[in-house]
C-alpha cells in the first residue's frame, strides 16, 4: 500500500465566453476565485471600493471556465483520483475532453477516479462553473418560492449565503476553485475517513473508514501519548480504542490550559496525523448553560462571519490576528454564523491552541430552505463530511442547526407564504441531529438560534434557551436591554462606522461624509442618529458624526454586555454581533473590514474583563469571573464635576470565584443633589467605574481642558494627557495621521488632575501637535464640540 499526492495549482487560466465581453486566457490563481483573478489581471476595480460592488454584479451572472495542462507519466499505483477540496459551486469537471463529474455544493469536497483518463505527457483539466444565480433561480422556479430575509435565491444553492449580500455585506457572487485541488494516487487501500472521539477520562475511540482495491486482511494502528493500539481489519470500517491514563484536560481560555495530544493513525504507508484534546462538554438545555469538564462556563462570545468575501485570501496569519483581537478583548467563544461557511482547518486548529470555544452553525440562515432532492442528499453529504472533519477539535462545543430560521417560521409570517411547502424543519429536527448523534455524540446539538428548547415553544423567549435581541438596534433605545432577563443571548449588537483610515481607503469622496461609508442595513444611517437618543449630542459635522456614532456603538453594546453579565448565573452567556467584517462598511463589528479595532473593541475589552463593576437595577453589581475570590473595600464617592468629593462610603465586599455580588448604594451616594453637576465613582482594587447622574447633553460639562504631550517611544509614541477639567470619553485616533498606526486604549474618562497614557504604535514620524489635537484627540466635552453647539 502506498499513496502519493500531487497538487494541481499551477498554470491555470480563466475564461468566459459571454458574447457581451469575451474574456479569455486570464492567468488564474488556485485556490482563488473569479473576482480575485480579474482583479489581479487589472480587468476590474477593487469590489470593496466606492460603488464598485454594484458595477461588478455581472460577474455572478456569468459562466466561467478554469483550464490548466499538466504532465503525467504512468506509475506503479492502481488508482489515481482527482481530489477537489472545494469548488464554488455548480461545476462540471472535464479531463482530456471527458466529463469526470459535476458538483453543486461549496460546503463539501469531491473525489473522482481519473486514472483511466490520464495520458502519458500533456493532460488538460477544465472546471466550468455555471452561474450560481442561474442555477439557484432555476431551482427556485422548479420547487417554488421560499420566504427569507432578502430577495436573493441563496436558499436554493448550497453556497455561502452571504455572498448574495447581507445587511453588512456586499453582493459579490463568487465562483472558482476555492480550496486545494490535486491528484492522489494509491494502491491497495487508503484511509478514507478518520474520526477520533476523545473523552475527559482519557478514552479515544478512533473510527476509521477504508477504501480498498481488493479484499484481504489489513493492519490498522493508532498512537497517542505513548499509548498504541493495533488490529486487523477485513472490511471497510473499524474502531480502535485507546486509553491515556490521567490526561491533562483541555479547558477554555480563562479556565485552565489547552494541552493537545498528537494522534497518528496508520494503514500501511497511508497515515493520518491530527491533534486531539481531552475534555467533556455538557449543555443544560433550558438554562442554556455550558459545562466543560463538569464546570460551568460563562460565555463571553462574539459572532464570526467570513473574514473576506473571497475566503481563499484568509490566511492562517490573518486568522491568528483576528483570534488575538478576540482574546485580547476577553472573548472565550466564537460563534461561526450560519450564513457563512464551515471554516478552514487553520481556524479550528488555532481555536484549539488558544482556548477559544467554537459554536458551529450549520450553514442555513434567515430563510426557508427546500428539503426536496437534490438538496436533502447534498445537506446530508456536507454535514457528514464536516462533522467528521471537525470532530477531533476540543474547541468545538456545540453544533447548531441554523440561524433564525425557526424564528422566521414562527414569527415572521412565513407559514402563510409557504402554503405547505418544506422549509427546513426536517433538517433541523431530524437529519442534522441524527448525523451528529451518529458521528459526534461527544457534543450537544441545538436545532437553531434563537430557540427555546422545544418545537412548540416561542423560539425567541428570553425565559429559556437562546434569544436574539434586535428591537434595540431596529426600534428601541439601548437602555431597553435592562428590560430583558434572558438565559443566554446569542445575538445582539449596535452599528458604528469603521475606522477613519478604513473609510478613507474605501471612498474617493472628497470630503468624506456619513454617506461615504458603505451602509447595507435598511435605514441604517437614520438608525445611527436615532440611536444617539438622549445619550449624546447631535453631530453637526462629519468628524462629530464619526466620533459620536462610534462612541454610541461602544456604549450600547457595553450596556448590554454588562447587564447580562451582572445577571449571572441566571444568564450564562452573551455572543455579541459581531467581531469582524468582510469589507469596509458601517456595521455591528468591533474590528472593521481592514482589521482595525473600533472604539467598540476597547469597550468590549472592559465589559468582558474577568472583573467588572457595573450598575444593575439601581445597585452596583460586582462581577468576578476569575478563578480566585475578589475581596476588598469598595470605595464609593459622589463628586462634583470639579472632582471635589461630596459624600464617601466604603463597603467591604467578598465575591466568590465565578460569581456576582450586588451592593445597594448607600443613600449619601445613591442620588445627586444636582444631577447636572455631579458624578459617582466606584473603585475596588484596580477596577473603577465612573457614572454620571444625567445623560451627557444634560450634564453641565465645562469645556474640556488638558495638557497633552507626545514623546517618542520604542515602537511609536507615548501620549500623556493630564486633565485640568473632567474629560468625558477621551479617545485617540492616530490612524488619521498614519493608516498603519494603532492605539492601546480608548474612551477613558478622567477627573481633574488625573492622567492617562496612550501608547501609539507606528513606524512613521508623526507631528506631535497633530497627535495631540483635533480631530485625532477627542472627547465629548471638547471645546467647540457638538455638546456646546446650539
Amino acid at each position: 500500500m502506498s499513496l502519493n499526492h500531487r497538487p494541481l495549482h499551477d498554470g491555470w487560466t480563466l475564461s468566459s465566453r459571454d458574447a457581451a465581453d469575451l474574456i479569455t486566457g486570464v492567468p488564474a490563481t488556485v485556490p482563488g476565485c473569479v473576482h480575485t483573478d480579474l482583479l489581479a489581471a487589472g480587468l476590474i476595480d477593487d469590489p470593496y471600493l466606492d460603488d464598485n460592488e454594484r458595477r461588478l454584479a455581472w460577474i455572478g451572472r456569468r459562466d466561467w471556465t478554469y483550464r490548466t495542462t499538466f504532465a503525467w507519466s504512468p506509475d506503479e499505483h492502481e488508482r489515481t483520483d482527482l481530489v477537489c477540496r472545494g469548488l464554488d459551486t455548480v461545476a462540471e469537471v472535464t479531463l482530456n475532453g471527458v466529463r469526470v463529474g459535476g458538483t453543486a455544493n461549496q460546503h463539501r469536497s469531491y473525489r473522482f477516479p481519473v486514472r483511466h483518463l490520464l495520458r502519458h505527457g500533456a493532460n488538460e483539466l477544465t472546471v466550468t462553473f455555471r452561474s450560481a444565480y442561474a442555477h439557484a433561480e432555476e431551482q427556485r422556479a422548479a420547487l417554488g418560492e421560499r420566504p427569507g430575509a432578502y430577495d436573493e435565491p441563496y436558499a436554493f444553492i448550497r453556497k455561502m449565503a452571504c455572498n448574495f449580500g447581507w445587511d453588512w455585506g456586499p453582493t459579490l457572487v463568487t465562483a472558482g476553485i476555492w480550496r486545494p485541488i490535486g491528484l492522489e494516487s494509491w494502491s491497495g487501500a487508503r484511509l478514507a475517513e478518520v474520526r477520533p472521539l476523545a473523552g475527559a477520562d482519557g478514552t479515544v475511540r478512533v473510527h476509521v473508514r477504508v477504501e480498498r482495491t481488493a479484499e484481504g486482511p489489513l493492519t490498522l494502528s493508532a498512537e497517542v501519548a505513548g499509548v498504541t493500539a493495533e488490529r486487523r481489519i477485513d472490511g471497510r470500517s473499524a474502531v480502535l480504542a485507546l486509553k491515556v491514563p490521567r490526561p491533562d484536560l483541555w479547558w477554555p481560555r480563562g479556565h485552565g490550559d489547552q494541552p493537545l495530544y498528537d494522534l497518528t493513525v496508520r494503514l500501511g504507508e497511508d497515515a493520518w496525523h491530527g491533534r486531539i484534546g481531552f475534555r467533556s462538554v455538557e449543555l443544560e438545555r433550558e438554562a442554556f448553560r455550558f459545562k466543560v469538564n463538569g464546570s460551568p462556563v460563562y460565555v463571553r462570545g462574539v459572532n464570526w462571519i467570513p473574514d473576506d468575501c473571497f475566503p481563499s485570501r484568509v490566511t492562517r496569519e490573518r486568522l491568528a490576528e483576528r483570534f488575538g483581537q478576540a482574546l485580547d478583548a476577553g472573548v472565550n467563544l466564537l460563534r461561526v454564523w450560519g450564513g457563512g461557511l464551515y471554516e478552514s482547518d487553520d481556524f479550528y486548529d488555532l481555536a484549539d491552541e488558544l482556548g477559544l470555544m467554537v459554536w458551529q452553525d450549520f450553514p442555513f440562515a434567515c430563510s426557508a430552505y427546500p428539503e426536496e432532492e437534490p438538496f436533502r442528499s447534498e445537506v446530508a453529504a456536507e454535514a457528514r463530511e464536516n462533522v467528521t472533519r471537525l470532530a477531533p477539535h476540543p474547541s468545538l462545543v456545540l453544533w447548531c442547526g441554523n440561524n433564525e430560521n425557526l424564528e422566521g417560521h414562527a414569527d415572521w409570517g412565513w407559514r402563510d407564504r409557504l402554503q405547505g411547502r418544506s422549509w427546513g424543519a426536517g433538517f433541523y429536527h431530524d437529519l442534522l441531529p441524527g448525523i451528529v448523534a451518529e458521528l459526534d455524540p461527544t457534543r450537544p446539538y441545538w436545532p437553531g438560534s434563537p430557540y427555546s428548547g422545544a418545537p412548540g415553544l416561542p423560539p425567541n423567549d428570553p425565559a429559556r434557551g437562546t434569544v436574539h435581541i434586535w428591537d434595540v438596534w431596529n426600534r428601541e433605545d439601548y437602555t431597553r436591554y435592562a428590560a430583558y432577563r434572558p438565559r443566554f443571548v446569542a445575538e445582539f449588537g449596535f452599528q458604528g462606522p469603521p475606522a477613519y483610515a478604513t473609510l478613507r481607503r474605501a471612498s474617493s469622496d472628497e470630503p468624506l461624509t456619513p454617506r461615504s461609508s458603505h451602509q447595507k442595513a435598511v435605514d441604517g444611517q437614520e438608525k445611527l442618529l436615532r440611536g444617539l437618543g438622549a445619550h449624546l449630542p447631535r453631530p453637526g459635522t462629519f468628524d462629530d458624526w464619526h466620533y459620536l456614532t462610534q462612541l454610541n456603538q461602544a456604549r450600547a453594546v457595553a450596556f448590554g454586555v454588562e447587564r447580562f453579565r451582572a445577571l449571572m448565573p441566571h444568564t450564562m452567556g452573551t455572543i455579541v454581533w459581531q467581531l469582524n467584517d468582510c469589507w469596509p462598511v458601517t456595521s455591528w463589528a468591533a474590528v472593521d473590514g481592514d482589521g482595525r479595532r473600533k472604539p467598540l473593541w476597547h469597550a468590549l475589552r472592559r465589559a468582558y474583563a474577568d472583573r467588572l463593576i457595573t450598575m444593575l437595577d439601581g445597585e452596583l453589581a460586582v462581577v468576578n469571573d476569575a478563578p480566585q475570590a475578589w475581596s476588598g473595600e469598595l470605595e464609593l464617592v459622589r463628586r462634583r464635576l470639579t472632582g471635589e468629593p461630596l459624600a464617601k462610603e466604603v463597603v467591604a465586599v467578598h465575591v466568590a470565584p465565578r460569581a456576582v455580588t450586588r451592593v445597594a448604594l448607600p443613600p449619601p451616594v445613591a442620588a445627586a443633589d444636582d444631577p447636572a453637576r455631579e458624578l459617582l465613582s466606584a473603585r475596588l482594587g484596580s477596577v473603577r467605574l465612573v457614572r454620571f447622574y444625567a445623560e451627557d447633553p444634560a450634564v453641565a460639562f465645562p469645556p474640556a481642558d488638558w495638557d497633552a504631550e507626545a514623546a517618542p517611544a520604542q515602537d511609536g509614541y507615548r501620549v500623556t494627557v493630564t486633565a485640568r477639567t473632567v474629560l468625558r470619553e477621551l479617545a485617540l485616533f492616530p490612524d488619521r495621521l498614519d493608516p498603519a498606526a494603532g492605539v492601546d486604549d480608548q474612551l477613558v474618562t478622567l477627573l481633574p488632575g488625573e492622567s492617562a497614557v496612550f501608547h501609539v504604535t507606528t513606524v512613521k514620524e508623526l507631528d506631535a501637535a497633530a497627535l495631540t489635537g483635533f480631530p485625532v484627540l477627542r472627547c465629548v466635552n471638547e471645546p467647540g464640540g457638538a455638546l456646546f453647539r446650539p
